[in-house]
């Protein structure tokens, strides 16, 4: 795929004003490379492919899900939850436990006017669970059942979690099986035939 047909797919199903929002996001991202280690230099020329189409494709996979937080463990440089706040309504909370990565998050979500942006500088597992969350992703954090044990609290029976698994997505669900209980299917990745993501719902221990 190429790097127009990415940001065409993301245009196509989210409109032109939310991805030029993502444009600047990219460009912000670029920029602060440069000054810390957000992607891997070897990606920036692919990062409507890589970072953006990849984030972006979970939106769709939550569709049905209820009123409530989307929730993202382990932020990072804010794939997926940057994009998930750009391309949604819906309030954002991003957990991210590197003060130097929850500052740029907050930065960035505030010069992207992102009002829906919560950022809490903490691990998922000192997060208040106050109230469970409709959506849970997290990109490259841990394995299935790891995520699932630091962050079920967070979750009711109709929470969604959303988890790009990249090759391992089915071995990941087999192992968390011995654990853990839910409704689990596997969703091929659009930016790579050879990806995965996990959709998930009703998790709860075995």
């Amino acid at each position: 795929m190429t790097e127009a047909e990415a940001r065409d797919w993301i245009e196509s199903r989210f409109g032109t004003e939310r991805t030029a929002l993502l444009a600047r996001f990219a460009d912000r991202i670029i920029a602060e490379t440069e000054h810390q280690n957000l992607i891997a230099a070897s990606t920036i020329d692919h990062i409507w492919e890589r970072h953006l189409l990849d984030s972006a494709q979970l939106v769709p996979l939550a569709a049905t899900a209820g009123t409530g937080d989307w929730i993202d463990i382990g932020s990072g440089a804010g794939f997926p939850g940057i994009v998930a706040a750009v391309l949604t309504d819906r309030r954002v909370v991003l957990v991210e436990p590197r003060a130097r990565r929850a500052t740029l998050l907050t930065d960035m979500a505030r010069d992207l006017g992102l009002t829906n942006v919560v950022v809490h500088q903490a691990k998922i597992e000192k997060l208040a669970a106050d109230r469970p969350a409709a959506i849970i992703s997290a990109r490259a954090v841990a394995k299935l059942s790891m995520l699932f044990a630091i962050g079920h609290r967070h979750s009711n029976a109709d929470t969604i979690w959303v988890l790009p698994k990249g090759r391992s997505a089915a071995d990941e669900v087999a192992e968390a099986g011995a654990d853990w209980a839910g409704t689990f299917h596997v969703e091929h990745s659009v930016t790579d035939p050879t990806s995965s993501i996990v959709v998930a719902r009703g998790v709860r221990r075995a």
